[in-house]
């Protein structure tokens, strides 16, 4: 029995609450489940020194746990960043590029922050699917100030995780799940139904193409109800 009672290719209940962080550009706080990520952007009027004089915009994005989002405490990164969290803030940095055509934003740096509350699994997706709805609302606020001449093309951006436990396929794994599935997958993609990115490691045992087929199926599914929110 899944939490919620879930299906298969069933979401976790989500909620989004924007305007949280009223000093930022853009601030959304979404829960999936008990995975709680808050997502803060902040417009910085310069690019980083690769992109000066380009006439391009730079879009990137930083990933944190707060000491009491998991069962035991998190330690703070304070002597640097580990790995995983590298790893992690680079995805959501190349990610959330996808969304505009950096030419369009003018030469400023959009960092967008997320915080993970609560975590129960899938943090790194619910922080994708947050940043892009908090990236949005941060360009209409420049479009809104006068600081930007008109609103560039956006594509929606949203992510969820899959899975292969006991043998079958699943949707939006919480840490549960995750903990014991025999497969663990990420899923990134843009509102035209196009990938941006897909991670997919087996931890027991190999997956054969009917496996990743069948979590890449509940994995569309999942990211098309994400959309709704937008």
């Amino acid at each position: 029995m899944r939490s919620n009672n879930r299906k298969p290719d069933g979401l976790r209940p989500i909620t989004i609450e924007r305007g949280l962080q009223p000093q930022a550009d853009g601030s959304v706080l979404i829960r999936m489940g008990n995975t709680h990520v808050i997502c803060g952007v902040s417009i910085e009027e310069k690019v980083p020194p690769f992109l000066k004089d380009s006439g391009q915009g730079w879009i990137t994005a930083e990933y944190g746990m707060l000491p009491c989002a998991t069962n035991s405490r998190y330690r703070r990164e304070t002597n640097g960043q580990s790995g995983r969290t590298m790893e992690i803030q680079r995805l959501i940095g190349r990610s959330l590029r996808m969304m505009v055509d950096l030419a369009t934003i003018g030469e400023r740096t959009i960092r967008v922050d997320c915080d993970v509350l609560n975590a129960d699994g899938g943090t790194r997706t619910a922080a994708i699917t947050g940043g892009a709805l908090a990236l949005r609302d941060a360009l209409q606020k420049l479009v809104a100030e006068g600081r930007l001449g008109s609103l560039p093309n956006i594509m929606p951006v949203a992510a969820i995780s899959a899975g292969i436990l006991n043998g079958n396929a699943i949707l939006d794994l919480d840490y549960s799940e995750d903990s014991s599935a025999e497969t663990d997958a990420n899923f990134v993609m843009a509102g035209d139904g196009r990938w941006i990115e897909i991670q997919a490691t087996a931890e027991g045992q190999p997956f054969a193409d009917e496996a990743y087929l069948a979590m890449a199926k509940y994995a569309k599914k999942g990211i098309e109800e994400l959309f709704l929110l937008w």
